[in-house]
């Protein structure tokens, strides 16, 4: 099966909404791919000091939603602080990840759909000191940072795998 970005789909959006359509997908796939075989134990297990399978995906899903809010031009609330604090606490299930993630991507992918393309260059401030950025540097941001997480989720995968 081709990857997203080849598969041909999703032509009729911009290039930049397109591939942050694209990566936000393979993300997924990802993710479902590579955790199918945990049990819930090694969701949250860190070997070599790793970052757990458990906090990657919270993190992912906490991490696009405030990228995707500064894009709307907000500012974070009370309670997706709360959540960035609660990221590393064990405990969920892959159901309940998976779950998140799922709800995660779909409400990611609406709104990277309903983007004007004459808005990616519009300015935009990130957290308190407002660091300048633009609603395209967002989008493509939210996929790479995604992206860098994914990767560090395989890498914790393998390693719990090699140690059964």
């Amino acid at each position: 099966m081709a990857e997203p970005w080849l598969s041909g789909t999703l032509g009729e959006y911009h290039a930049v909404v397109r591939a942050v359509l694209h990566g936000l997908q393979q993300a997924q796939e990802d993710i479902e791919e590579w955790t199918d075989d945990l049990i819930d134990e090694e969701l949250w297990a860190r070997p070599s000091g790793l970052a757990p399978v458990g906090f990657q995906m919270r993190h992912m899903a906490g991490s696009i939603d405030r990228l995707l809010t500064y894009a709307r031009g907000e500012q974070l609330s009370a309670g997706q602080l709360t959540i960035l604090k609660a990221e590393m606490e064990p405990g969920a299930g892959r159901g309940e990840l998976l779950a998140l993630m799922e709800k995660t991507f779909a409400a990611a992918a609406a709104q990277v759909r309903a983007t004007d393309p004459a808005t990616l260059i519009e300015a935009r401030g990130v957290g308190r000191k407002a660091l300048p950025t633009t609603v395209g540097g967002l989008l493509i941001h939210t996929t790479e940072h995604t992206q860098r997480h994914v990767g560090q989720l395989i890498v914790t995968v393998r390693v719990l795998r090699a140690a059964r």
